[in-house]
């Protein structure tokens, strides 16, 4: 009796081993960033999001435990053709998220796997249906088609493509080497159009600088003319006088202006014959008691202008 005793009491302890083990096998704990598939008897039932879970023991087991942030995947760099029959080394990176953790495990077998072989053609398809100038200055709009094209084709496996970038694009080495010769002459054709531009608007400068010296100058000689003139309006206006003074005087019966007005025009014609350039030797036939008559006139004259 004993030893049955004993026995039952560790079939009991067992037992109760067991419950307590399967109790805790029931309990799931889902971690952030991660959602658990449950399956009963084989079958999808429900999804288990972050926190604390407790399933049925036996019947129900954890499917797939998938990751459900974000992601990123490389595209393997590989060999592409041209439209215009040119090849090129490309290589891209893909970045996804799972949206649906039953999709992803139960619509697709090896997801990543399959991702990565969509990018691979894809790639190949959008960038072979341009050209190779087209492939190197709109990486923008080869990025854009990509992520549409292969968005759309990973919707039913429950996720979601976020961004798809090309790394590098690599034409051949004499294609890079035109491109360096093409590059190298636009740089000296800017250059040398720069120059042009730079000679062409100092001479622009030059030529306005000379045209408002010229209307300076024309200035400056306008003004002079003018103040030439206004001078000869006054010498004019001064012998006009003096003529009317000398006819005046000479009306009057005063023979010392007949001796002024003769003595003046006789300085000024040896005036001229002596600054005249062919002349050398001055001969002057005149008498001495004559000019001193004349001066003598022209003293009397200023006398008498004076009392008056």
């Amino acid at each position: 009796m004993p030893d049955f005793e004993f026995g039952f009491g560790v079939f009991a302890l067992i037992l109760v081993g067991l419950a307590i083990a399967l109790i805790f096998s029931g309990v799931k704990v889902v971690t952030q960033g991660h959602r658990f598939t449950v399956e009963r008897f084989g079958k999808f039932t429900r999804t288990l999001h972050p926190g604390l879970h407790i399933i049925v023991p036996v019947i129900d087991r954890i499917g797939n435990k998938v990751n459900v942030m974000e992601q990123v995947l490389d595209i393997n760099r590989q060999v592409i053709i041209t439209k215009d029959n040119a090849t090129a080394t490309v290589d891209g990176v893909l970045y996804y998220q799972i949206m649906d953790a039953a999709k992803s495990s139960y619509e697709v077998n090896n997801l990543t796997y399959a991702i990565h072989n969509l990018g691979t053609t894809n790639l190949r398809t959008v960038m072979g249906s341009m050209d190779l100038d087209e492939l190197l200055s709109k990486r923008d709009d080869i990025n854009a088609r990509l992520l549409s094209v292969i968005d759309e084709a990973t919707n039913p496996w429950g996720v979601k493509v976020t961004r798809v970038e090309i790394k590098d694009i690599k034409p051949p080495a004499d294609i890079e080497h035109a491109m360096a010769r093409q590059m190298k002459a636009e740089r000296e054709k800017r250059a040398v159009v720069l120059e042009a531009e730079g000679i062409k608007q100092a001479e622009i400068e030059r030529a306005m600088g000379e045209k408002q010296a010229a209307i300076l100058e024309a200035e400056g000689r306008l003004e002079a003319a003018k103040r030439d003139a206004e001078a000869r309006e006054r010498l004019a206006e001064a012998e006009a006088n003096a003529t009317r003074m000398v006819s005046e005087a000479i009306a009057a019966g005063d023979l010392n202006a007949i001796n002024y007005f003769v003595a003046q025009r006789y300085i000024e014609s040896l005036e001229k014959i002596g600054t005249a350039e062919n002349s050398k030797i001055v001969f002057m036939p005149l008498e001495a008691s004559g000019v001193i008559g004349a001066i003598g006139g022209v003293a009397d004259l200023l006398k008498n202008a004076k009392q008056e």
